[in-house]
């Protein structure tokens, strides 16, 4: 008895001194910042995040569970990934140097921030973009100056040359195709972009299997180009979280000093490295992705009160009244897209991603279906 009494007494005292301190406030730069919130909510049809619809094929999967059993789990993994940078390197006609592995494109975006942003240094964002670079910006201490898009969500390029042209600019990211807009740029106005300072560019083609478009020939010119790429969208590994960035060895090196040390692990290595080799094999799926991307496109727009933006990713953004209210009956109907309706820049829009035909078609049919049960109320 007397067990318990202290027991609980002791729970007690443990309540009231928890209550009694508190911690101190965070980081002053961690005020009003709003954390990345990808609005993961379940559905029966998943089109919201750019993902691959499909999974990796069977014969893949066995053929990367046969490489993970020989894994040590008890070791650590391979710092820098050297294998998957010596495929990377090789396919890109790069030496290893020039190839640098991360956890996800989401890492190397931070690491760019940490290396080339900071206090009194300074970023050129291109919204609306990807919210994650400001967010990277402002978590680092770095000033964020702005070139918003045009109109048509098209880069304002004049705008973008004269603002570099003035000289502080410290990095930029510039993403071909763009997220979540769906439009590219094109080679020359890199070139411009990478010829008007000597600010760090980076060229986010997470998307580029899409687009076929790539900048990668500019990398023997350019000491101030990297690019970024991902196996999260074309290679069906957005559970896996693996990116890359290609660069000078140079330029590379200074990532490595803010790196976090083993953040690759070694199963993502061997999956990575596996679906890399077997890298032509997702040329069908990504061939069909971009099929239906054009066929749901035309669909859209012979929508009454709809207005869709070309794009070159594995997504459509769509303009439409009452955009929120839209989203909810999709949800309501068990198709889950991505809101940006509230987003500055992106009033009104919704974006949604490529899916099977299967699911492409039920989000056409719903969406379709929306205006009239409006009118039937």
């Amino acid at each position: 008895m007397r067990d318990s009494v202290d027991r609980e007494g002791s729970s007690c005292d443990l309540r009231r001194c928890a209550g009694a301190r508190s911690v101190r406030e965070p980081a002053a730069h961690l005020r009003g910042l709003v954390p990345y919130d990808p609005k993961y909510i379940p559905a029966e049809v998943m089109v919201s995040a750019n993902e691959n619809p499909d999974d990796v094929f069977e014969s893949l999967r066995t053929d990367i569970m046969r490489a993970i059993r020989r894994v040590a789990l008890n070791r650590y993994p391979d710092p820098l990934a050297n294998g998957l940078r010596d495929l990377i390197a090789e396919a890109n006609g790069l030496d290893r140097d020039q190839v640098l592995i991360g956890n996800g494109g989401d890492e190397l975006l931070f690491d760019t921030a940490l290396a080339w942003g900071g206090p009194g240094r300074v970023f050129l964002n291109l919204p609306p973009t990807f919210s994650v670079y400001e967010n990277n910006a402002l978590l680092t201490g770095t000033s964020v100056v702005e070139v918003p898009r045009r109109a048509d969500f098209r880069v304002d390029e004049e705008a973008v040359i004269a603002r570099l042209s003035r000289g502080d600019i410290d990095f930029t990211i510039v993403t071909s195709p763009n997220n979540p807009t769906g439009d590219a740029v094109s080679e020359s106005f890199v070139r411009r972009v990478l010829e008007a300072s000597d600010a760090l560019v980076v060229v986010d083609e997470a998307y580029f299997e899409f687009s076929r478009k790539t900048v990668r020939p500019l990398l023997e010119n350019y000491e101030n180009l990297v690019i970024l790429r991902t196996f999260s969208k074309a290679f069906s590994l957005a559970g896996v979280r693996v990116g890359y960035l290609l660069g000078s060895e140079r330029v590379l090196s200074e990532y490595k000093k803010v790196r976090q040390p083993y953040s690759v692990d070694a199963i993502s290595q061997v999956v990575a490295s596996t679906v890399y080799e077997n890298r032509s094999k997702f040329v069908f799926g990504i061939e069909r992705i971009v099929s239906e991307r054009e066929r749901m496109y035309e669909q859209l727009e012979k929508m009454d009160g709809i207005e869709a933006f070309p794009s070159e990713s594995n997504f459509i953004l769509l303009r439409m009244e009452e955009a929120s209210d839209a989203w909810r009956e999709l949800l309501a109907r068990g198709v889950l897209v991505r809101d940006f309706s509230r987003t500055r820049y992106l009033e009104g829009c919704l974006r949604v991603s490529v899916g099977t035909p299967q699911e492409n078609d039920r989000f056409l049919q719903t969406l379709a279906d929306i205006p009239a049960s409006r009118r039937a109320r």
